[in-house]
């Protein structure tokens, strides 16, 4: 029988930050198992070193397969069909970090403060702070709210370096009251800013490149495997020992005295509910034994819902030489609805919204919910076979507070799209949708290159065949003065068009002793059980207010200590 000291299932952000931090010990031996390809330092592909993301994160051959999903909790009293949609979630070492938008901000103080109040010791803003430090190497900034020595490089694109089309967003913005903030992540009020990266040398960086460099994975006393997907866990009793694989040439279980999941906010779940660890009824309906009984299984799955406003950008104003990144500008403000906190709302500037030629003459603002009320979401299995993948229901704007947040902002960005300086480099400004006609026409193909250059073309020519062609082809549907002047309109836009951007959370949350709803303690083990616990973005008891991948490193950073038994890491020290 293999045995190890330490299994972790799953290689992305969390996964690569623990087989670094947990194998630096000799004696401890650590295998990573991966479902996805290997990424090796000295071999990775152009499209995930790329600063525009925008040809790997559409890559089939890097993302889940089948996986698909509903969005937006039903309106009150309808009894429409829910539609499913695919969804994109990374299938890769190095996970979302190797595919992402390499967007590296922390979130806001608050939000971690509001994990402590939760009832979770240990994870208030000045519990996590030395850990986001322990990541990070920012290569703009330094004191006491910055690391400068993490694996993680840390940049801005600042605004001097800005196309036209973010510039003249900001220049709005500056006329409608809204400060520079030069750090995003140092700074946390309303305001515009430079977006911070993980990216150096117009290179991504992601976990895998950064924590299973060559040098780690030299280590005699880590294992790796990539294309290894786990089927369920073992139980002796109620003490995880191991894993069961389907592999080709390797052996069908593996024992350890701890099991560490780290797949990510909707496989954690489910390989916790095939393993007998989840909702009792729920595992009884599909023949599965019930080894701890954990209501909150899969429970409480969190997103920030988004809707976008979109335009054609003029010729001058478009990406620029100096940068291959498509999203430099970030915008931060505060609703005052429903009792939102403050930079409850972000919206994202994008100067190119996909890789062909068309995606570079249309630009949006990128409106999410920073911090949604609705917390109804929900990862259920499909089968007890570990091959289906589960059925996820995020029940998006289930709180009517998510919704009316959204239909102000929508308002707010119109407001900033109808401003001369705006108006000077963009012209057709449509209600923009992923829909998807959208999806299939992004993913990379010769036949969409062609149709796109095509289509560019015809773009660029005369104002009023352009007219037709964004109204006929591009936009469709509602007009924006259609629906800035019809409520119900809006409202029915809104429910329609809202997509999650990728971040999905909070499956597994931690919590209090006596929470009925929480499956992991603030150590991230799981209740009920012994030997088993998850480090991803499933343990987080609330979504934080911004993207995910720098709060699943700091979380992996931190309980990768409580492992190893060293005692707080102190906030001058360095990685």
């Amino acid at each position: 029988m293999t045995t190890f000291d330490t299994i972790i299932v799953g290689g992305g952000s969390a996964g690569s930050v623990l087989a670094n931090r947990l194998s630096a010990d000799p004696s401890r031996r650590v295998l990573l198992c991966e479902a996805g390809a290997d990424l090796p330092n000295d071999r990775l592909p152009a499209a995930i070193l790329d600063s525009y993301p925008g040809t790997a994160y559409l890559n089939p051959a890097y993302l889940w397969p089948e996986l698909r999903v509903t969005t937006v909790a039903p309106a009150p009293g309808s009894s429409e069909p829910r539609k499913l949609r695919k969804y994109e979630q990374a299938r890769i070492l190095g996970g979302g970090s190797s595919i992402n938008g390499q967007f590296f901000n922390r979130g806001a103080p608050s939000d971690y403060d509001d994990w402590q109040a939760r009832g979770v010791a240990g994870w208030s803003w000045e519990d996590v702070l030395p850990y986001f430090r322990k990541v990070e190497r920012d290569l703009d900034f330094d004191g006491p709210l910055h690391g400068s020595s993490g694996r993680i490089p840390v940049r801005r694109i600042h605004r001097e370096a800005w196309p036209g089309h973010a510039t003249a967003i900001a220049a709005a913005l500056a006329e409608s009251g809204y400060d520079y903030l030069p750090d995003q992540n140092g700074e946390f009020r309303d305001g515009y800013f430079p977006i911070a990266i993980s990216n150096v040398d117009e290179k991504r960086v992601s976990a895998s490149m950064a924590y299973l460099d060559d040098k780690t994975r030299a280590r005699p006393n880590l294992t790796i495997w990539t294309g290894v997907e786990v089927a369920s866990l073992v139980f002796d009793g109620r003490r995880c020992v191991g894993v069961r694989l389907d592999a080709p040439g390797l052996p069908p279980e593996v024992r350890a005295n701890e099991v560490v999941l780290s797949a990510g906010a909707l496989q954690s779940p489910a390989i916790l509910m095939r393993s007998g660890v989840g909702p009792a009824a729920h595992l009884r309906e599909h023949g599965i034994g019930v080894v701890a009984a954990l209501e909150g299984v899969g429970r409480h799955l969190m997103e920030h819902p988004s809707i976008a406003l979109a335009s054609f950008i003029r010729r001058g104003a478009r990406i620029n030489a100096a940068t291959r990144r498509h999203i430099m500008t970030g915008w931060r403000y505060s609703s005052r609805i429903g009792g939102a906190p403050a930079g409850d709302m972000f919206v994202s500037i994008v100067t190119k919204t996909s890789w062909h030629a068309v995606g570079e003459r249309i630009g949006t603002m990128l409106m999410y919910v920073n911090k949604p009320f609705s917390n109804a979401g929900e990862v259920r299995l499909a089968s007890s076979d570990w091959r289906a993948a589960p059925e996820v229901d995020f029940n998006m704007l289930a709180d009517e507070r998510d919704l009316e947040r959204l239909m102000d902002g929508f308002r707010r960005m119109a407001a900033v799209q109808a401003l001369a300086s705006v108006r000077a480099v963009t012209d057709d400004p449509f209600p923009a949708s992923y829909s998807e006609k959208v999806r299939q026409v992004a993913m990379l193909s010769p036949r969409n290159k062609l149709v796109t250059d095509v289509l560019a073309a015809l773009l660029d020519g005369p104002a009023p065949l352009r007219r037709v062609l964004m109204r006929k082809v591009i936009a469709g549907g509602a007009t924006l003065a259609e629906l800035l002047a019809d409520e119900a309109a809006l409202r029915a836009f809104v429910r329609g068009a809202c997509v999650g951007v990728w971040h999905p959370s909070c499956s597994c949350r931690m919590g209090a002793a006596d929470d009925p709803l929480a499956v992991t303690d603030h150590a991230a083990r799981v209740r009920g059980v012994d030997g088993l616990r998850v480090v991803d973005a499933s343990i987080f008891p609330h979504i934080p207010s911004g993207n995910l991948n720098f709060p699943v490193m700091m979380a992996a950073e931190k309980v990768a200590d409580m492992m190893i038994g060293q005692p707080r890491f102190a906030a001058a020290q360095t990685a």
